[in-house]
């Protein structure tokens, strides 16, 4: 049996069958996991944040817990509304920052999935379209949320994980990165090798560029992977 760089262990013997990471020899060690920005929680380099420009020196900001009813409740919770086909993750609440509550809504398109083959981008010669992928509702609470697949290795842990099982082996492990402000949600794509794609539009938004969402608008990302942005009020 093999394993791939990310530790998983895999009947293939290219690519791992959970997170696509490449199957390794298990002769190499894992790579030192770069740095992570404490406010945003993106990979960085240097003294200051390119994602949110945090500055390193200075002390990490506060973990705000989550709570409801009063009582505390860790981030991760899955809740799972009664009569809903959709897996809902974490818990709706106030936007902190003010305004509405941003939901994502993660879905398997095979529209998206029709493009994407039609442009042979990278990897999309080895990429499947799922059999079957239940919907995954996602609070956001910003002000950071990272799209990406988590790496044990790289020390890469997004908001947003498209690592779950099936998983989009299209999909970056950074790949892109929503911001809330107040009532405002932009998308940024962090230099995706396949890039992110706004509603119908088959071009990728340029990289590194905040780009204004609207309630209802849709990211496309990876081979098949659309994120569906809407707005309740609490």
């Amino acid at each position: 049996m093999a394993f791939c760089t990310d530790g998983h262990e895999t009947t293939a013997s290219d690519y791992c069958d959970t997170c696509g990471a490449p199957v390794g020899d298990g002769s190499a060690t894992a790579a030192t996991p770069p740095a992570l920005c404490p406010s945003c929680g993106v990979p960085a380099e240097g003294r200051f944040c390119e994602n949110c420009g945090h500055d390193s020196a200075l002390p990490p900001p506060p973990p705000a817990p989550t709570t409801t009813g009063g009582h505390e409740r860790s981030a991760g919770t899955v809740a799972e509304p009664e009569g809903s086909t959709a897996q809902t993750e974490g818990e709706t609440r106030q936007n902190p920052n003010g305004g509405p509550v941003w939901v994502a809504t993660v879905t398997a398109d095979p529209g998206h999935y029709a493009r994407m083959r039609a442009q042979k981008g990278p990897d999309l010669d080895r990429v499947d379209f799922p059999d079957y992928y239940p919907d995954r509702r996602i609070p956001l609470r910003g002000p950071n949320i990272l799209i990406g697949k988590r790496s044990v290795s790289q020390g890469v842990h997004p908001d947003i994980d498209l690592s779950v099982a099936p998983a989009d082996i299209a999909v970056s492990r950074s790949h892109a990165i929503l911001h809330i402000s107040g009532s405002t949600l932009t998308v940024t794509d962090l230099g995706s090798t396949n890039g992110t794609c706004i509603n119908e539009s088959p071009t990728p938004i340029a990289p590194k560029t905040a780009i204004p969402l609207r309630d209802g608008d849709r990211i496309h990302v990876g081979g098949w992977t659309t994120i569906t942005l809407s707005t309740e009020q609490d």
